[in-house]
């Protein structure tokens, strides 16, 4: 993989600071800009056009998940990878964003190697789903959607299984693993479910197996 450009979005300085000397101890992770509001870091995104964007989600003005929507709704920012960085509970705030197409969710006291885990995860197009954050967000949003099954309609018994398992954070590997099929077979499948119901990536497969009742709060 060549270079990983990462913009970072947050209104502290010293958390920006902290953020870009972690990140560039990684030979491959190059911070391009820098933003301290909202509405500032979708005019930093718009010029650099980087692959992953780290935002905070409350920021005065413009805060996160305004700015998240902007970037994510434009089409020539496509392949930006948006990840949203939170110190707080705030549930349904968080799903909002990855129903808009964030890719995930970083705790701001992840650790230093979890961290740059995290923008490689991303940057090769996966959904960042493993932090317990995601899992939990998720779930509390389930808990509260009126389940929409129709949503499935044109998908094959199969289609579904492979939707279950992307809903339960599992990897390509993982899912190979559990449905007896290879890991390549399930990236087929992966970005056939994307095509068919209209997802811009994974993350908003998780937010459809959950919408549609296919996977309920509690399942792995």
């Amino acid at each position: 993989m060549t270079d990983i450009r990462v913009v970072l979005v947050d209104d502290q300085h010293l958390v920006r600071a902290g953020l870009r000397a972690l990140l560039e101890r990684a030979p491959d992770i190059t911070v391009v800009g820098e933003a301290d509001n909202g509405a500032s870091g979708v005019a930093v995104v718009r010029t650099h056009r980087p692959d992953v964007v780290l935002m905070d989600v409350r920021m005065p003005g413009t805060d996160g998940l305004e700015a998240a929507r902007r970037i994510l709704a434009d089409p020539a920012l496509s392949g930006v990878q948006v990840v949203m960085l939170t110190t707080f509970d705030d549930d349904e705030y968080l799903f909002e964003a990855i129903r808009a197409g964030a890719a995930g969710f970083l705790l701001k006291d992840t650790d230093p190697d979890g961290l740059r885990e995290a923008v490689h995860v991303v940057a090769r197009g996966d959904a960042l789903l493993s932090p317990s954050v995601t899992r939990r967000v998720l779930a509390a949003a389930a808990r509260s959607t009126v389940a929409r099954p129709e949503r499935l309609a044109g998908l094959t018994d199969r289609e579904r299984d492979v939707l279950a398992q992307v809903g339960a954070g599992r990897s390509n590997a993982e899912i190979g693993a559990a449905l007896h099929i290879s890991p390549d077979t399930a990236r087929t499948y992966v970005g056939r479910l994307l095509g068919k119901l209209g997802a811009r990536d994974r993350s908003q497969l998780v937010v459809i197996a959950y919408e549609s009742g296919l996977v309920r709060p509690g399942e792995r």
